[in-house]
C-alpha cells in the first residue's frame, strides 16, 4: 500500500491557510490590557444620553390598569396575521383598515378600542415603542 493511501482523506478545509485564533472576548486589533480611554469616555456620555431620554419621554396620566382579558384579546388581535401589519397605526385604524378589506375583524375589539381610546396600553399594538 502507498503512504498517501494510509493517510486520512484531505478535507476542504486543509487547503485555506489556518489562522490563529484569538483569546474569548477579545477583539480584533486589541492588545490585552490596554484600554482605549476616549472609547470609555464615549460609551459613558452615551449612557447618560439614554438615561435622559428615558426620563424626559412624555408620559400620559396614570390609567388604571386595563382589565387582564381584554388585553390579552387585544394581544391576540396583534398577533394575528390576517387582518394585515400592525406597525405604524393603532388598533383602531388597523381594525378600520381590514373591515375595509373585508376581512371581518372582530366586533368587540372596536367596541374595547372606543371604549378605552384614552388609555396608550389599549390604543396602542404590543410593537408601538419600536421604530419602524
Amino acid at each position: 500500500m502507498s503512504r498517501r493511501a494510509m493517510e486520512q482523506p484531505r478535507r476542504i478545509t486543509d487547503s485555506f491557510p489556518r489562522r490563529r485564533r484569538r483569546g474569548p472576548g477579545r477583539p480584533p486589533g486589541r492588545l490585552k490590557g490596554r484600554r482605549n480611554k476616549d472609547k470609555d469616555n464615549k460609551d459613558k456620555d452615551n449612557k447618560d444620553k439614554v438615561q435622559l431620554k428615558v426620563r424626559d419621554c412624555p408620559r400620559a396620566p396614570s390609567q388604571p390598569p386595563a382589565d387582564p382579558a381584554l388585553m390579552e384579546m387585544l394581544r391576540r388581535f396583534d398577533l394575528s396575521w390576517e387582518y394585515g401589519p400592525c406597525t405604524g397605526i393603532t388598533r383602531l385604524q388597523r381594525w378600520e383598515r381590514a373591515q375595509e378589506l373585508g376581512l371581518s375583524p372582530p366586533g368587540p375589539i372596536r367596541e374595547a378600542l372606543l371604549e378605552h381610546r384614552d388609555n396608550p396600553d389599549v390604543t396602542y399594538s404590543l410593537w408601538h415603542e419600536y421604530e419602524l
